[in-house]
């Protein structure tokens, strides 16, 4: 997910996506440790797309 596309949602929708992938990551970061994942790039783009969401998030409570 791209920034820009993050920048586009709301606050509340960014707060649930980014629920929703550390969820994800933690299962990943599991099955990874337990069996092993075919594409292990998966694990870092999930992680830089919660950094993404992170950072504009303290971008936006900066700007008030």
């Amino acid at each position: 997910m791209k920034a820009s596309e993050i920048r586009n949602m709301s606050e509340q929708t960014i707060r649930e996506k980014l629920v929703e992938d550390k969820a994800t990551l933690a299962r990943m970061k599991f099955g990874h440790s337990v069996a092993g994942t075919e594409n292990t790039m998966s694990l870092r783009f999930k992680r830089r797309d919660i950094a993404r969401m992170l950072t504009l998030l303290n971008e936006n409570k900066n700007k008030k």
